[in-house]
């Protein structure tokens, strides 16, 4: 099939490229400078012009609890226009077959876990990423009502847990936990100074390795027809903030004290997604979180010797 890969030159979409059962395919991956997916021109002559067999809508702007509070602005727009023009833009071109993906942060902040499906949009979101949510929940409903609206269209939304793994951003602004943590215990390890754990460490996440992901998007797109329309993607349990910071400090070789600030926020306390519907339709995760804290791991040892 010819695919069009939104989002190529994120984490996800850089692993999802090197996939051999994606590579398989033809792949259209245009950079930012060849087509700014906020510009719906743009969007729509693209589409009009390549005609992909399918979509695959995994761009956006993404970042961690800090880079989320700091620019909420454009966390909410960006991601609204981005996921509008691809959406909108692959219906005026009649693509049939579109594949977009979520976030975990859908769900309200007091949602009982395992977070099943039918709960977004059954109470309040976590105020720390409240823009990005409200933008993936627009996603995810546009999705829908172009289903409901055009028998023989598939629109159809993967919601994956917190991933990780090679080609993730290494910077405490713009981070998620496990990178940050990397760099943090990793150059802690070389100044035996402590290492800085947000709040008390005692929030649980679900955190995935990105190739399960990628497994479960090739499996998606060789099976559409029976995928839900709507699947959480997860590995089906979770660790504390601390237990995180303990795997990885193993898989670096840190035995360095932690400190925790309790003046920083930490979002929900728990975030767990429910996989039954995952597991109903045939797929389950294969990475062990100590396998993907050294490949990950590995990948930014790579980033430092190349500097």
């Amino acid at each position: 099939m010819r695919i069009f890969l939104t989002g190529a030159h994120g984490m996800v979409g850089r692993n999802l490229l090197r996939h051999p059962g994606f590579a398989k395919h033809e792949i259209l991956s245009p950079s930012h400078a060849e087509l700014d997916l906020t510009s719906a021109a743009q969007v729509t002559s693209f589409l009009q012009e390549h005609k992909p067999d399918f979509i695959v809508n995994a761009a956006g702007r993404v970042g961690g609890i800090q880079a989320n509070i700091k620019n909420p602005v454009a966390f909410l727009v960006d991601n609204i226009d981005i996921n509008r023009n691809v959406i909108l833009g692959a219906y005026k071109a009649g693509i049939k077959h579109l594949l977009n993906l979520g976030s975990s942060c859908m769900y309200p902040r007091e949602a009982p876990n395992p977070l099943r499906e039918s709960l977004i949009l059954h109470g309040e979101l976590e105020p720390t990423n409240e823009g990005y949510a409200l933008a993936k929940i627009m996603a995810q409903r546009l999705c829908q009502y172009v289903m409901k609206e055009a028998p023989g269209f598939m629109y159809k939304t993967l919601i994956p847990c917190n991933l990780y793994g090679p080609y993730d951003k290494f910077n405490l602004e713009n981070s998620h936990l496990i990178p940050a943590a990397i760099l943090k215990i990793h150059n802690a390890k070389y100044t035996s100074s402590p290492v800085e754990v947000w709040g008390d460490g005692e929030a649980r996440r679900e955190f995935m390795y990105v190739e399960d992901l990628n497994d479960c998007i090739v499996r998606g797109i060789e099976n559409f027809e029976s995928l839900p329309n709507l699947m959480n993607v997860g590995i089906g349990s979770d660790y504390s903030i601390n237990e995180y910071y303990k795997a990885v400090a193993e898989v670096v070789g840190y035995s360095g004290p932690f400190k925790h600030d309790l003046t920083k926020p930490v979002g929900m306390r728990k975030k767990l997604v429910s996989t039954k519907l995952a597991t109903e339709w045939g797929w389950t995760s294969k990475y062990t979180l100590t396998t993907g804290l050294k490949r990950t791991y590995d990948y930014y040892l790579q980033l430092e010797k190349a500097k």
